[in-house]
């Protein structure tokens, strides 16, 4: 690795924000300050999300078999040449618009996969536009997981400055959350996000494991997935001297976790902890894929149509997410 971390930064959807986002994050001197970064996308498109943010970054020009490490300026511009302007259609899900990210973002994965960076970020998708250009889309985890090779578990997390949520299951429907808890998907889970978090920076992060019914069954009044499966997974963690706790009821378990007395909530499913998160820092919150054997960070807000080339989006959680992103490269260097 060199001084500074080598992301690449692919840029998402092309009719919300991410334009706009990705060009205030090339010109902020503390993100140049912190990595270098490799910028996928359009020039075209990029330079009109410029010219909404109102800002006039420089960038090198840069081919795609370049060797990044050796090339000079803060910030390198891969352009793919793949989405003409006139084509985006503002504020709408397009076919065009998800072609385009998970063009971008495809081609991150593969400059990170094969050691040429050393991270990926990527500005906001939107999940319809993604399923417009590949039908069987899940989410990111299963595409990056795909492109990477990755055969080994892997998973979302929350993060909202030292406060960090993970979860058992992720992008399911919700009837479908109490069939597919285990004993072992817990303890995958947990494991995870005990090793994750270490890889950030915690010594021994402090874990909090939610209960899946309402005050965490109420000694089996409300069910028994607390006594029968999620404790028992709690006490061989303490015993495998990961410093977790619980279950707690998720209702307030998280007022405990934000006082400080945890690093980290485990959850069940995906809203239980999405929304306590969200509600404490939306515009700050970053989401990292943790499990691939390099980060990937991204902003936990979605495209927001509703803003889009007004030049108002706030960079809080994107300039989070690269920042995250650069300080566990160079961790995973050392």
């Amino acid at each position: 690795m060199t001084a500074k971390p080598l992301i690449a930064l692919a840029m998402g959807d092309p009719a919300g924000i991410s334009p706009e986002l990705t060009a205030k994050l090339v010109a902020m001197d503390e993100i140049r300050s912190r990595c270098r970064l490799v910028v996928i996308g359009d020039r075209r498109i990029f330079d009109e999300g410029a010219r909404v943010a109102g800002v006039t970054p420089e960038l090198t020009r840069a081919e795609q078999g370049a060797d990044f490490r050796g090339a000079m300026g803060d910030a390198l511009f891969i352009d793919l040449g793949h989405l003409d302007p006139s084509d985006v259609q503002p504020k709408t899900a397009t076919l065009a618009g998800g072609t385009f990210a998970l063009t971008s973002y495809r081609r991150a994965l593969e400059l990170a996969r094969d050691g040429r960076v050393d991270a990926v970020c990527f500005t906001p998708f939107n999940k319809q536009a993604m399923r417009y250009a590949r039908a069987d889309y899940d989410d990111e985890i299963a595409f990056s997981a795909e492109v990477a090779g990755l055969k080994t578990p892997a998973s979302e997390f929350n993060v909202l400055g030292e406060l960090w949520n993970a979860r058992v299951t992720s992008h399911i429907p919700l009837k479908d959350v109490a069939s597919k808890l285990s004993g072992e998907r817990i303890q995958r889970a947990l494991k995870l996000t005990d090793a994750c978090m270490r890889d950030a920076g915690f010594a021994r992060p402090r874990i909090a494991v939610a209960g899946l019914n309402p005050h965490a069954g109420d000694g089996g009044n409300f069910g028994r997935e607390e006594i029968d499966v999620i404790a028992p997974v709690v006490e061989a963690g303490q015993r495998d001297g990961i410093a977790v706790e619980g279950p707690f009821p998720a209702d307030t378990v998280f007022l405990r976790a934000k006082a400080g007395a945890f690093d980290a909530v485990l959850t069940m499913y995906h809203d239980q902890g999405q929304i306590a998160m969200k509600l404490m820092g939306f515009d700050r919150g970053v989401t990292l894929l943790g499990g691939f054997p390099f980060p990937i960070c991204t902003p936990a807000h979605g495209t927001a149509y509703d803003i889009a080339g007004q030049g108002i989006a706030s960079t809080g959680a994107s300039r989070a997410a690269v920042l995250l992103a650069a300080e566990m490269a160079v961790r995973r260097s050392a």
